[in-house]
Order: C-alpha cells, then sequence, then structure tokens
C-alpha cells in the first residue's frame, strides 16, 4: 500500500489549484517518491519540473506534470503540517514550563514537542536530543534552515543535569555539524538561578561564538517559575541585582563580539531590563529583532512603532471625538503601556483610556507575561472596574488565534462577564494606536 497524505487545502490561484488538485484528495508521490515528511516533500518539489501521483477520492489516480519555476510553492495545505507524527520531548527539564502547570488545562497544552521539523515551519526551539543523526544529514542535505536551538549550556555534564537527559550532553555536537555545513542556526538560553548563570554563562557564550556566522543570535531568558513546583527541581527567582550582573555579562559581550563580527550575537530579553530597572536598549542594539518570539525587543519594536504611527496620525491633522476605552495587560508591559497612553491622550485631550496590570494568579505572581493571562483573572480582576465602550487586549493572550483563553474560558464568555466588547489587538504600535482610537 502507497504511503500517501491528505490535502486538506488548496491555496487560491496556486499551481496546485490550476492542475485540478482538490481538497479530499491524497498525495502519493514526487517524480517516483513517497514524501516521508514535510522534509521529503519541500526538497522534492523544489525543482523547475516536477511530477505528482495524486490519488482522487474515488481511488482514481492521476499523473501530473508541472513546470514551474525553482523553489516556487504548489499551494497545497496538508492535513497534517508536518506529514508525520510529532515528536514528544524525550527530556525532563528542570525549568519546564508544562511540568509546572496545573491540572484540568486543554489537554493539547500539555503535549511536549521536541521535533526540529517544528522548528523549520513554527520557528519552535529543539534541544537536538530527539534528533538522529539522519535527521541532521537530511538537514544538510535538503540545506534547510534556520534552525532554533535550545542550548542552555555548553558544559556537557551540566547539560544532563539540566535537561535530565544522558545523551544531552553528546546532543550539542550536533551544532558543530550544521556549522559546517552552513546551517544558519538562533539560539537559546534559558538561565535558572545558581545553576548555569555567571561564570557557565559566561563560558557558553565564549563557546557559542566559534559558531558565528552561522549561528546568527543568542538570547538569555529567565526560568519562568509558577506557584505548581511541588516536587519539582527548586528553581529561585532572580533579583534586581541578579539581573543587573546578568546584564553587565551580556553587554561586555555585545562589545566585543560586535568589535570583531559587526553584530551583537548575544541578547537579553526585556524582561531582564525591567527587573534590573535599566531603559530598554535602542533598536540598533537587536540585529535587526532576530529573537523577538523569545521576548527579545519587543518593547523597543513596540515604542518605536507607536512613536512612528504617532506622528504620522498627528501630522494628518485627524481629529477623535469623546471615546472611552480600556486596556488590559500583564505586569511586565503595564508601565511603558501606560506611557504611551498618555502620549495618545496628551494629543487627543477627548480620548479616555485606562490601563489595568493583570496580576496573574493563575500561575503565580512570578509570571508576569501578558501571554500567559487567563480568563479567570481577567474577569476576577475587571469585574469592578470601568471598562468604557470597548476593552482591548493583547493578541497572544488567545492561543494560536483562537478564541479562547487557556483556562478555556471564551471571548465571549468574558464579554457576557464584563458586559462590554473585547477587541484583540495585534503586537505591531500601529496596531495599538489604531485600536486605542478606533481608527
Amino acid at each position: 500500500m502507497k504511503s500517501k497524505h491528505f490535502i486538506k487545502n488548496i491555496i487560491a490561484d496556486s499551481i496546485a489549484a490550476e492542475m485540478g488538485i482538490e481538497r479530499g484528495d491524497w498525495l502519493l508521490e514526487i517524480d517516483g517518491t513517497a514524501p516521508t515528511d514535510i522534509f521529503d516533500y519541500r526538497f522534492l518539489i523544489a525543482d523547475e519540473y516536477i511530477e505528482l501521483l495524486i490519488e482522487k477520492p474515488n481511488g482514481e489516480e492521476w499523473l501530473l506534470e508541472i513546470d514551474k519555476e525553482e523553489n516556487e510553492d504548489l499551494g497545497i495545505e496538508f492535513a497534517d503540517g508536518l506529514m508525520d507524527e510529532y515528536r514528544s520531548c524525550q527530556n525532563k527539564c528542570i525549568f519546564c514550563f508544562i511540568d509546572q502547570m496545573p491540572t484540568g488545562l486543554r489537554e493539547t497544552l500539555y503535549f511536549k514537542d521536541d521535533d526540529a521539523r517544528l522548528s523549520f515551519l513554527q520557528g519552535n526551539y529543539v534541544t537536538l536530543t530527539n534528533m538522529s543523526d539522519d535527521d541532521v544529514s537530511r538537514i544538510i542535505k535538503y540545506h534547510l534552515s534556520p534552525i532554533n536551538i535550545s542550548i542552555h549550556t555548553t558544559d556537557p555534564e551540566l547539560r544532563i543535569k539540566m535537561l535530565n537527559n544522558r545523551f544531552a550532553g553528546e546532543a550539542l555536537q550536533k551544532i558543530a555539524r550544521l556549522f559546517s555545513a552552513g546551517i544558519t542556526m538562533n539560539g537559546q538560553i534559558v538561565l535558572c538561578k545558581g545553576i548555569n548563570d555567571g561564570n557557565n554563562l559566561e563560558q557558553t557564550i565564549k563557546d557559542l561564538t566559534i559558531y558565528l556566522p552561522h549561528l546568527e543570535s543568542v538570547s538569555v531568558v529567565p526560568a519562568g517559575i509558577t506557584k505548581f513546583r511541588e516536587n519539582l527541581y527548586p528553581l529561585e527567582k532572580f533579583t534586581k541585582s541578579d539581573a543587573l550582573e546578568v546584564l553587565k555579562t551580556i553587554h561586555r559581550f555585545q562589545e566585543e563580539i560586535f568589535a570583531e563580527h559587526k553584530t551583537h550575537f548575544i541578547h537579553a530579553s526585556d524582561e531582564w531590563y525591567i527587573l534590573a530597572g535599566l531603559e530598554l536598549p535602542l533598536a540598533v542594539r537587536y540585529d535587526g529583532y532576530l529573537q523577538l518570539e523569545n521576548g527579545v525587543g519587543m518593547m523597543r519594536l513596540l515604542l518605536d512603532e507607536f512613536d512612528e504611527a504617532l506622528g504620522e496620525i498627528i501630522n494628518s491633522g485627524i481629529i477623535i471625538g469623546e471615546r472611552e476605552i480600556s486596556l488590559a495587560t500583564g505586569l511586565l508591559s503595564y508601565e511603558y503601556i501606560k506611557i504611551l497612553t498618555m502620549r495618545l491622550t496628551d494629543h487627543f485631550p477627548h480620548l479616555t483610556v485606562h490601563v489595568y496590570g493583570i496580576t496573574n494568579h493563575f500561575f503565580g505572581e512570578n509570571i508576569t507575561v501578558s501571554g500567559l493571562l487567563t480568563g479567570t483573572d481577567l474577569l476576577e480582576q475587571l469585574k469592578d472596574v470601568n471598562p468604557g465602550g470597548c476593552l482591548l487586549l493583547p493578541e497572544n493572550i488567545l492561543r494560536f488565534g483562537e478564541d479562547v483563553f487557556l483556562d478555556g474560558i471564551t471571548v465571549k464568555e468574558l464579554e457576557n462577564a464584563l458586559q462590554v466588547k473585547a477587541d484583540i489587538v495585534k503586537s505591531s504600535g500601529r496596531d495599538l494606536i489604531n485600536s486605542i482610537l478606533g481608527v
């Protein structure tokens, strides 16, 4: 029996649509080869001339000859984005956030992925412990990049301890293979107090610089610590003085590395600056914002986009009438959002914006990012406030474009309980201004 992949959607006006491929068809072969997963598929469709073997729902097989541009996409979307089963994580990391979640949430929230293919598709960070030598060879053969790697430390023994996986130390050797093949990489260090910080952080940064320029950037983020850590490894919360030391180390290496390589390479997430009480770096220090998904430079980018959009709006001469709204966010960004809204209300005196910083009681007060706020906390802390005519919520508070919060409460349930319309705001400064002004 042929291996086949179910086609769930065809993009309009694509090559696949022109060839008569439809939702519900099955892909059997490309140039006589049955693709195992998305790695094979992307490689096999890259040529200018390919032959597809498609099976229609009635069992009829079509052999389609396709002329196209090199690397041009066909416009086929599969039922499973990987075209294969997801690989679950084999580690038991001492800082794993999923291990710190309460019971009773949606089942999908407890799945731990460590699949390198998701790194290329969705930007996920992988530890390499779940990646075989054959997987590395395929990445090199297909020259797939970038790949995002959770490094944490370059000390093999310490990495074994942090990941609770006896193969975690030797997995670091795969970075050298990828580097030698010219594969673009980005790295991540989840910093745990008293474990991989201090001298170990310095040594890790030194060790990783040998992989420049193919290792483009490395982020340093503090381990998230929820209140659900019973029977887990005892992690401590970083203090202001700790954050100052971490930033001192990172800034020193940034200067040294930039002098030689013209890139800052090692980056601190926004939490470190806020905890230390320091101003955020200017945009130029973020090297094009390579680590936004790790919270590196998100606040600086928001501030700059907001200021640019505000200048354009002021110059346009737009007039805003009476308008009163509210905005809820995590405590991490609360002070910055307040400053931004005050700039708006200074220019538009008929505009009233209530900004509410939501404390995360659900996961614990150590968690301050807006992306981990729940409907429960929003309902409890906003029930007695003035929401105005609209409640603005950041886009990352919802999972993957759904209308449901982490704890299962829906946006509609929140609206009904608070008796206010909720609008979801995208992450850019321009979107924030447009949502606040209602334009």
